[in-house]
């Protein structure tokens, strides 16, 4: 995986920092059988009400169904395509089983197509395998890791994300989260071998407004350009700053604790994730 700088043809090529797409497979398409239409709601609910600012527009596109259970257990599996995905910030990767059928999973770090991967007790710590973390050896990074058994992956499934696991207690397993938060999770619940591939999309640029509409991404209003009446930092005489920073409901931005003190889960997180 790297990235590319373009010859600067337009001004907006000048400063655009792109993926080179080095792990994708040329010329393939998402398999028709896995792939769905993805309708668009532009932020409003079923009133036509807007409850969500800022998005609407961008480029069609088509929902690939992923697999995040890897509940097909001791089944081996051919790794036939890595792809690209509109949807996500990973790559993802097209598995097809021994018994013909065929699924989607998130695609670590150094999965390469013709692979053989498998899910389940009986796998080996191998890079794009699934296994419970009872089974994973100590210090392996890990990815996609469910937070309840047979739930389906949650945590660490964005770009370049990986945790780390460092202990064992008794029937849950310490893990080190990508934001350096240190929590406890069932051994029982799986994780995947190896940290999420596309570990550059940090790195990349925009270069220019248009390519966040063809996110699907509007201009965004600043606060301080507001009337009082619709942000706590609008108004004033003149530009001023705006005071303190704060969101559109009053709830300060930076360095204000928003999770509940009361949150039952509160008891897993050993050590805080550190800003």
């Amino acid at each position: 995986m790297a990235v590319r700088k373009l010859k600067p043809t337009t001004p907006s090529q000048r400063f655009r920092v792109m993926n080179s797409f080095q792990e994708v497979t040329a010329d393939n398409k998402p398999l028709k059988s896995l792939t769905k239409g993805k309708s668009k709601s532009g932020g409003r609910n079923n009133t036509g009400k807007m409850t969500m600012r800022y998005t609407g527009g961008g480029h069609k596109r088509k929902l690939r169904e992923i697999d995040f259970k890897r509940n097909k257990d001791n089944v081996p599996a051919k790794v036939a395509s890595i792809e690209y995905d509109p949807n996500r910030t990973a790559r993802i990767a097209l598995l097809h089983y021994a018994d013909g059928e065929k699924r989607y999973i998130i695609a670590p770090t150094g999965l390469e197509v013709g692979a053989e991967v498998m899910s389940g007790e009986k796998a080996t710590p191998n890079i794009g395998n699934c296994m419970p973390l009872k089974d994973i050896p100590m210090g392996s990074v890990v990815s996609c890791v469910e937070m309840r058994p047979g739930q389906g992956a949650i945590l660490a499934r964005s770009a370049g994300a990986y945790a780390q696991l460092v202990a064992r207690d008794g029937k849950y397993a310490v893990l080190k989260m990508p934001s350096s938060e240190v929590r406890l999770v069932l051994t029982e619940c799986r994780a995947t071998i190896g940290s999420v591939s596309n570990s550059d999309h940090a790195l990349e640029v925009s270069g220019k407004a248009g390519r966040k509409r063809w996110l699907g991404r509007r201009p965004r209003t600043r606060g301080v350009a507001m009337n009082p009446v619709d942000h706590p930092m609008g108004g004033g005489e003149g530009r001023s700053s705006g005071g303190h920073p704060r969101s559109r409901n009053g709830v300060p931005a930076k360095g204000y604790k928003t999770r509940s003190k009361k949150n039952a889960t509160n008891r897993f997180i050993v050590e805080r994730r550190k800003k």
